[in-house]
């Protein structure tokens, strides 16, 4: 019985001596390739290129991702920067398939994302078809630019690029969200550099509903993409870095298209964090000056925005019965479908109130909410799990929060930050459905998360335990008959073999004799311990 036995041994050497020299790496990745090249073929005969065309479109985000990504956290001091915004761009990307199972297959279609690809598609041929140059270029979106139609441009200048691909454009625009995110992770790191950087990274790119939500064809992904550009331009301006106002123009420009009161909110927190920034010690004559300058150069643009949140609306005027006018009618827009949080009133102007004193129920309510009990569907049940999740780390996080104070004047990036989520939160209170709710709120969560990332008091910061001291042999080492351990000072053999030649010196023998009563036992390093 024992012959098969002794005859298997060889075998399983040899299998297990060609598994050493199998490149492993190598023949994973090639692995993978065979299978995409597979499921590509497979797609290619069974499903049409709204489908396969998005097998092309991943690998070439990915490709065109990975050296900028290499090149931030080639700046970056932290260790395994790269490898975690690799993790982020990749699952920012994946999240668009279940994205679009939500929208094409769980609502059959009822999405925005279905009339942008329609019209999108439309017009891609067209810019195909027609050359800007010649006399003929024009094409009605029949409705205005500004808002909808915007995101029906954008969406035809991706399909110009990609070619039609309903999968194909919700990768797109999922990987604009990334950016977005990863923009505004820079933003802090510029204006906050003392904040919990690998803290606010994990929590803003691997949020649920940030990495749900905007990796859709429509608004969310734009403006997550514009508000990291505008928010990082913040971040270059406080910190008086080069190209900050071409950043804030244009994320500015990219936000007031599609929601122009988001643009107001920014502008405000900007303007109050750019009078509150600290003064350099050596002021230029012209300091002054630039400073009442950009000051006005921010209200005007403030101003300009709000011009255009009244047009947006169709509301006359600026004041605050022009607010009251939007908000009461948002209210009432939204207080309708299966996910209603508060019921409109009866009439069809329901007012709202612009009473300051209800701003801590808004910020619960934009924040937190659904609560679980107030789930009315899967879906929104889900959501009460991380808004109750989020709850309770500002809730452990309080240590943290009690120093936001003190930022707020230290660091006017964290008045910024404060700033737009209170006009953000007394704003979208007025929103009455919650999965609308859900939707808008990633328009404030990457900057909520700031709050979590502010340092710990001095205090309150977790102690770092000292090494121990390394271990006292009670009996003399090597009596076990284990491996015998080097001496203190010495490096040991590689891989733990047991070295050849002479035993070393034992160390009890060479100590005196009076080292070696009981009462004083020799120890590793050649002292006594009584």
């Amino acid at each position: 019985m024992a012959a098969p036995a002794v005859a298997a041994r060889p075998a399983v050497t040899a299998v297990a001596a060609l598994a050493r020299r199998v490149p492993w790496p190598s023949a994973v990745a090639a692995a993978l390739v065979v299978g995409y090249v597979t499921l590509f073929v497979l797609a290619m005969v069974h499903t049409g290129y709204d489908t396969w065309g998005a097998l092309l479109v991943l690998p070439a985000l990915m490709a065109i991702g990975t050296p900028v990504l290499a090149r931030v956290a080639a700046a970056n001091p932290e260790k395994d920067v790269f490898r975690l915004l690799m993790l982020a761009m990749a699952l920012k990307l994946l999240c668009a398939f279940p994205r679009y199972l939500m929208a094409f297959v769980l609502y059959g279609g009822a999405a925005d994302a279905k009339m942008y690809h329609q019209r999108g598609s439309e017009l891609a041929l067209f810019l195909d078809t027609h050359s800007p140059l010649s006399g003929t270029f024009h094409y009605d979106l029949g409705m205005k630019v500004a808002g909808t139609g915007f995101i029906i441009i954008v969406t035809g200048a991706v399909y110009a690029i990609t070619g039609p691909s309903l999968v194909g454009g919700f990768l797109v625009f999922s990987w604009l969200g990334f950016w977005g995110l990863l923009l505004f992770w820079r933003a802090l790191q510029i204006a906050f550099p003392e904040a919990d950087s690998r803290r606010y990274a994990k929590l803003v790119f691997f949020l649920p509903s940030l990495l749900f939500w905007p990796s859709s064809i429509g608004k969310d992904a734009w403006m997550m993409f514009c508000l990291g550009l505008t928010t990082y331009g913040v971040a270059r301006l406080l910190d008086r870095r080069f190209g900050a106002f071409l950043c804030i123009a244009l994320g500015s420009l990219g936000t007031g298209m599609v929601r122009p009161h988001v643009t107001v909110l920014a502008g405000a927190g900007l303007t109050v964090a750019y009078v509150l920034r600290r003064r350099p010690q050596q002021v230029s004559a012209l300091g002054p000056l630039r400073t009442v300058l950009t000051v006005v150069v921010l209200g005007v643009m403030v101003m300009l925005m709000l011009q255009q949140v009244s047009t947006f609306f169709g509301t006359s005027g600026t004041g605050g019965d022009s607010v009251n006018q939007v908000l009461s009618e948002t209210s009432r827009r939204t207080s309708q479908g299966g996910s209603v949080i508060n019921q409109a009133a009866d009439d069809d102007s329901p007012q709202f109130s612009l009473n300051p004193a209800g701003l801590p129920v808004a910020v619960v309510s934009v924040l937190f909410r659904p609560f679980p009990f107030e789930a009315s569907n899967v879906q929104n049940l889900v959501q009460s799990v991380e808004c109750f999740a989020l709850l309770v780390m500002f809730i452990r996080s309080w240590p943290r929060l009690s120093q936001v104070p003190r930022w707020f004047l230290r660091r006017s990036y964290v008045a910024f930050t404060i700033v737009y989520t209170l006009l953000f939160c007394w704003a979208f209170s007025t929103i009455n459905n919650m999965g609308i709710l859900s939707r808008e709120r990633v328009q404030v969560l990457p900057l909520v998360l700031v709050l979590l990332a502010v340092p710990r008091p001095d205090g309150d910061r977790p102690r770092v335990r000292a090494h121990s001291r390394p271990p006292l042999w009670r009996v003399q080492p090597g009596q076990w008959g284990g491996r015998p351990t080097a001496l203190p000072g010495t490096a040991g053999p590689p891989g733990g073999a047991v070295p050849s030649g002479p035993a070393p010196p034992d160390p009890a023998a060479a100590a005196p004799a009076s080292a070696r009563t009981p009462g004083n036992r020799p120890t590793q390093g050649g002292s006594t311990r009584p």
